[in-house]
């Protein structure tokens, strides 16, 4: 029996409009090597300046994570060569980082367990290889070098993929709500590295491998199930596992070696001569105290109790501040019951935008639509499945619900005594059937409630419908 031992590093890219020492652009997705002054270049003579931005937005991470803040922090000199990084060296904190000594609780199949956060620091990032552009060469853009990162450690308190992904997905939804980071994956702003080694229970932890630059949260998962199974094959064969970098590769689903992995002595850290200590005062830190928002767990307990959501609706609606905004949005305008708003907003306006490719925040439906919508099916205006019908249409016109209820005449039939006359017409033509019901063919139900449809042209409200059936049928 073996056992799973995962600790991750989390880079976050800073949402400051400028880099960490420079003056240069973050903007991404710019012309190549557009972005980048004589600083980033690393041109003789230059000096960094410190993007005093970046170490509040530090702050705020730290606190949101219960960290204890750092009153004087240091700038050290990481030092490795490769292509992408012009000084030689990368600027970053080796040991005094802003942020140290947090936790973070998360939640996997109903089981609550705290991750130890060892410290979050400052660094820059480098630039971006290009590989086999042309005649196999590569390329060298350094607009990304020096843009602003902090870099997330946890202990080594993860014991499966499950809780790695949770434990990720839960920085993910603090540095968005906090406003410091957007975030997106695929444009590399958040991205890890996975350390994960395998040991038998009560052991010393095993020789760990690091899988580097992860970006989606479903190829973590994937990376840290094949690295187990690869290490528990070396183990169990007689081999013995080698310390080292490796890639993972979603295509393969595989991981593979990249190189062998360093130790901090391997990059000689020294601090920065060019870099004053920092200092933080307590009354820096109570300002911003003051100015953070309100944390996905403080939102999801309220939600709880202010809505009374079921615990795992709370959770996706305050792990986002967009859709939290536009549930909320809804919930003023609702007189139907909160929890079947919260049902439709989840399962069918995510599920367009997720076909549209498109985050809440571009839904083409306001939150007071669908707060309509969902008051219509709750007073029996509509059924359900016209409300989703409605919205599909006003997602693709950008019409309002009410005036495609109105020119669709779209409206359910609700009143029980025309529908009770429309149920014994339908009873009347079918003799045949009320009888073989009767005599115990309960499937005919359907059959009856079918017909019902067909001729009130799908407008009857399916509960009366049933209830009026069951009066009749049984003749009370």
């Amino acid at each position: 029996m073996w056992e799973t031992v995962i600790g991750l590093e989390i880079h976050v890219q800073l949402a400051t409009n400028s880099k960490l020492f420079s003056s240069s652009p973050t903007n991404f997705g710019a012309e190549q090597n557009t972005q980048a002054s004589v600083i980033d270049l690393a041109m003789p003579g230059v000096l960094p300046v410190l993007n005093r931005k970046a170490i509040d937005m530090a702050i705020m991470f730290g606190l949101s994570v219960d960290a204890k803040i750092a009153d004087k922090s240091i700038f050290a000199r990481k030092n490795y060569f490769y292509p992408d990084l012009p000084k030689g060296y990368q600027i970053s904190q080796y040991e005094h980082p802003v942020v140290h000594d947090g936790k973070l609780s998360i939640n996997v199949d109903g089981n609550e367990k705290i991750i130890g956060i060892t410290r979050a620091h400052l660094e820059e990032d480098a630039g971006k290889s290009i590989h086999d552009l042309f005649d196999g060469k590569s390329a060298i853009d350094l607009n990304r070098a020096g843009t602003p990162l902090i870099e997330i450690v946890s202990e080594p308190d993860m014991r499966s993929s499950k809780e790695a992904v949770a434990y990720l997905k839960k920085i993910h939804s603090i540095v968005r709500c906090l406003g410091i980071s957007d975030g997106n994956m695929e444009e590399g702003s958040f991205r890890c590295d996975a350390n994960i080694s395998i040991r038998k229970p009560g052991e010393e932890f095993g020789t760990r491998a690091e899988i580097k630059n992860i970006n989606s949260f479903k190829f973590v998962e994937s990376a840290i199930n094949y690295e187990v199974e690869r290490q528990q094959d070396i183990l169990e064969s007689g081999g013995i596992v080698e310390q080292e970098t490796r890639l993972f590769d979603p295509k393969k689903n595989e991981t593979r070696p990249m190189r062998s992995k360093e130790e901090a002595n391997d990059y000689r850290y020294f601090p920065d001569p060019d870099l004053l200590p920092v200092s933080i005062t307590e009354d820096e830190i109570s300002v911003i105290k003051q100015y953070l928002p309100e944390l996905p767990d403080v939102k999801r307990e309220r939600f709880i109790k202010e809505y009374t959501l079921k615990n795992d609706d709370a959770e996706i609606l305050s792990s986002s501040s967009e859709l939290s905004d536009y549930f909320e949005q809804a919930a003023k305008t609702s007189t139907s019951e909160i929890q079947l708003l919260a049902n439709f907003i989840l399962s069918e306006v995510i599920g367009l935008c997720n076909k549209n490719n498109l985050d809440i925040s571009q839904a083409t439906v306001s939150p007071e639509d669908i707060a309509k919508l969902n008051n219509y099916i709750g007073d029996g205006k509509i059924s359900m499945k016209q409300a989703k019908e409605v919205l599909s249409e006003s997602w693709e016109s950008s019409v309002s619900v009410d005036q495609i209820i109105k020119k669709n005449n779209i409206e359910q039939i609700s009143n029980p005594d025309l529908l009770t006359n429309v149920v014994k017409k339908i009873l009347e033509i079918h003799p045949k059937e009320v009888q073989d019901y009767k005599n115990g063919k309960e499937k005919l139900m359907s059959f009856f409630v079918g017909q019902i449809m067909k001729e009130t042209h799908g407008k009857a409200n399916p509960k009366i419908i049933n209830q009026v059936l069951i009066k009749l049928l049984k003749g009370v």
